[in-house]
Parts: C-alpha cells; sequence; structure tokens
C-alpha cells in the first residue's frame, strides 16, 4: 500500500472539494484473508487476497451519488471525485439526505477497550490446514460418518477508515480467525449432514478442532432415518444454533428503513407489547471482543447501549440519519455502508433475555413436538408478519427425543410467535447475537 488510510480518505476529500461538491465522506479499507479448505487429509484448496478499497460519498445540495475504486492513484482518486459530482448533480434530490452537524458526531471512543483486534500473527497456511485436518479427522472418528463434506479454516484482517468534511475523522482495525466443518453420515439416498464451526476475533478463544469436527459428526448421526411429521399444531423448540433467526425478524421489523417505508409488522407497535414481559432485547455495540462492536457508527455518531425491547415493550427503532428525519426522530448510531454503498441502518450486538430452564428441561416441557435444527427456505410477508418455512430436527415424544424429522413445514404469525417465547439458557455469549433456544407453544406442522 502506498498510503496510509488516513492519507487516502482526506485525498478522496480534498478531490471531491475541488470537483464541486458540497460535502463529502470518504472511506478506505485494507483487508487481507486466507483460507484453506481440506479433504481426505490433504489440502484441497488455499486462497489469500489483499487490496484496498476506498470508496466517495458526495452531495451536491441535496443530492448524492457514491462511487468506488480498488486503485488509489491519485489519478484513480481524481477521477472518482469527478464522477462522483457529475452522477450527485443527476440524481433526484433527497430532503432526507446529508452528513451528521458537528454537535451530533463521536468526539471520543476507546477502541483499545473493544478488543477488536487480536495482536498474535497471522497463522500460517500450514496452521490453518492442520486445523481444518484435525476438525476432519475427528469428525470421521465418530461412528457411522461415511465422509466429511468440507472441513475449512481461514483468518481475516481488516484497516477501516473514515472522514467526512464535517470534520469527522476515525478508524479501527479488526480480526477474525474461523473454523468449520460438515460431516455426512450414512450412506445412498440415506445420507444426512450436517455441521459445527466456530469463529472469534482472538485467536486463542476458538474452540478446538477436535471439538468442532466431533460436534459436526455426532450431529450428522442424529439426522439419520427421518420421517415426516404428523400434521397439526405442536410446540416448536427452535434450537439454540437458529433461534436468533427468530429475533432476526424481529430486528428486521424495527429496522428504520423498513418501518419509514410501511414495510413491517411492527409499524404501528411503538410502545406496545411485542414479547413476554419479562424478556427484553439489548442491543451492546461495546462488548469486548465481539464481532458486532463498534466505536462509531458509519456517518461517525457515537454508538450506546440502548434498550430495543424493554419488559416485553418495543422502545426503539433501529436508525441512521436519513430515515431518522424521514421519521422525526434522532438517530441511533446504528449506521453501516461499504466503500461502494450509501448508509443504512443495522444492529451492533444484541441480547435477548436468557431463561432459567435448560433446553433439556424445554424438551421435556414441550411433551410431543418438534426441535428445529435446521431451516430452509422461507415464505415470510414482512408486512403482516406470515411466517412458513421449511424445518428438520428432532421428533420429541413424552419428553423424550424419538427420531429425526425432515421433509415439514412450520407457519405461524410473527407478531403472535414473539409474544409467546419460553427462552432456555443456553445461548452462547461470545456471540454478537446472544439468543438462546427457544420454545413456542403452538406452531402448525406439516409433512412435505
Amino acid at each position: 500500500m502506498s498510503q496510509a488510510l488516513d492519507a487516502l480518505t482526506k485525498s478522496l476529500l480534498h478531490a471531491a472539494q475541488k470537483a464541486g461538491a458540497d460535502t463529502a465522506e470518504a472511506k478506505a479499507v485494507q483487508a487481507t484473508s486466507l483460507s484453506v479448505d481440506v479433504r481426505a487429509g490433504a489440502l484441497e484448496q488455499a486462497e489469500r487476497s489483499e487490496g484496498v478499497d476506498i470508496g466517495l460519498r458526495v452531495f451536491v445540495g441535496q443530492r448524492s451519488a457514491t462511487v468506488s475504486a480498488s486503485d488509489i492513484s491519485a489519478r484513480t482518486i481524481e477521477e472518482m471525485a469527478i464522477r462522483a459530482v457529475a452522477m450527485a448533480k443527476e440524481a433526484p434530490e433527497d430532503p432526507y439526505a446529508g452528513l451528521a452537524s458537528p454537535d451530533q458526531l463521536a468526539s471520543a471512543w476507546d477502541v483499545a477497550a473493544l478488543e477488536l483486534c487480536d495482536a498474535a500473527p497471522e497463522p500460517s497456511p500450514e496452521t490453518l490446514q492442520d486445523e481444518a485436518a484435525r476438525a476432519e479427522a475427528a469428525a470421521l472418528a465418530v461412528a457411522g460418518v461415511a465422509q466429511v463434506q468440507s472441513a475449512g479454516a481461514g483468518y481475516g484482517r481488516q484497516n477501516v477508515h473514515t472522514a467526512m468534511s464535517n470534520g469527522f475523522e476515525g478508524g479501527y482495525a479488526r480480526t477474525s480467525k474461523g473454523l468449520s466443518c460438515v460431516a455426512i453420515a450414512g450412506t445412498g439416498s440415506g445420507m444426512e449432514r450436517d455441521y459445527d464451526g466456530d469463529s472469534r476475533i482472538f485467536q486463542s478463544d476458538l474452540r478446538a478442532p477436535e471439538d468442532i469436527g466431533t460436534s459436526a459428526g455426532q450431529r450428522a448421526i442424529q439426522r439419520l432415518n427421518p420421517r415426516k411429521p404428523p400434521t397439526g399444531t405442536y410446540p416448536v423448540l427452535f434450537d439454540e444454533r437458529i433461534a436468533s433467526s427468530l429475533i432476526g425478524h424481529l430486528l428486521s421489523a424495527v429496522n428504520g428503513s423498513a418501518v419509514a417505508r410501511g414495510a413491517s409488522f411492527l409499524r404501528d407497535a411503538m410502545g406496545e407489547m411485542v414479547l413476554p414481559e419479562h424478556l427484553s432485547v439489548i442491543e451492546d455495540p461495546h462488548r469486548p471482543r465481539v464481532s458486532g462492536s463498534r466505536p462509531f457508527d458509519a456517518e461517525g455518531l457515537p454508538t450506546a447501549k440502548r434498550m430495543i425491547v424493554e419488559n416485553g415493550i418495543l422502545k426503539s427503532w433501529t436508525l441512521d440519519l436519513a430515515n431518522a428525519r424521514k421519521l422525526g426522530l434522532a438517530p441511533t448510531g446504528n449506521a453501516s455502508r461499504g466503500t461502494s454503498s450509501a448508509p443504512s441502518p443495522t444492529n451492533w450486538n444484541v441480547a435477548l433475555t436468557q431463561g432459567t430452564d435448560s433446553r433439556d428441561d424445554l424438551i421435556r416441557q414441550m411433551g410431543t413436538g418438534l426441535l428445529v435444527t435446521s431451516m430452509i427456505g422461507s415464505t415470510i410477508n414482512p408486512n403482516t408478519g406470515d411466517y412458513s418455512r421449511g424445518a428438520a430436527g428432532l421428533w420429541v415424544e413424552n419428553g423424550e427425543i424419538t427420531h429425526a424429522i425432515n421433509e415439514c413445514t412450520i407457519a405461524g404469525n410473527l407478531r403472535d410467535m414473539l409474544r409467546a417465547i419460553v427462552p432456555a439458557n443456553d445461548a452462547r455469549t461470545h456471540l454478537s447475537r446472544v439468543v438462546p433456544s427457544l420454545l413456542i407453544p403452538g406452531m402448525t406442522l406439516a409433512g412435505a
């Protein structure tokens, strides 16, 4: 890289001003990624990429345009600015567009306290290959596992810097390391597969390859000899691995962009009960060593802990500047953007109140029903909350798991489902979205 990221963003702003922009914001990202895949104990694929991407968003009055490039030469920067200003002049006016005012900007933050970047050296390809091979070997050691579809390990590092003509400037580095394994059990048409994986900011926090491989193999074995479920209304327990998707639908419904468009089943629900009264959803962008942590948002606003749902009652939308202006509200510091896109509202770290019972306790309490461990496809109406998804998992009879289930559909309405959820206590607290297994007392099941 011929220039530091802060110098690149300043060059972009200078070029935008020279080209005739009233205001502008610039972003530069230097990224490195390394991935290794193993099959049958041997290296199957190894990839490494490095590069710098730059993005410029300019404003001419209430008109804006965004351009990006991976060439950081002075000529390219100048051409980007000229092109962006020309595009902005042809864009429609947006009364809600514009940078933050100086008094809204974050003025102090502690990146070190967030622990977003691991100081440990980048792992070698040989290290990643060894870890993937160990995960594969552990999966194959599980009785009944026929093969491993894939076992892979990867590492990434990003340096991000943002600068704006309103005076904001800031940056930070982020690292990640991951390991995954997909195991296949059975033979012929009776094959079933399942997976496990882990991803952490700090390499030392990553689960052992043997743990991941063994878990993937055991999960695949559990799925053998599946049957279709009976049709009817039954309790459905969403396993912790997929339960966060339910809270994800809630978060989508309170996203300021959807609310401003009127395309949300919760658009008129502010101040109403949307979860059981003892449950809350808390966003905390300052949790150390968590992928969703941010010292500031993409518009330079400070990030802060906030209640999205408090004791069951909806308290806040998720807002960037433009959607906050549309709704006549204050922004919540939730803007996210890439180098080639305008900001949009995005959630950071979110946690749902955990329950007191374990997943096994909820299985015993549900009596007869379905434990969902995977889902495919979806038909979800964001305006009404009508919900229908293909599912697979384990059948529960008289409080005990009896056999595997596949080729079934589960259906309901998200407003009713969310108000009825019963949480377990098994959420993984290192995740950005901390959501335990969730029991819904009644959903419609149908064998496909």
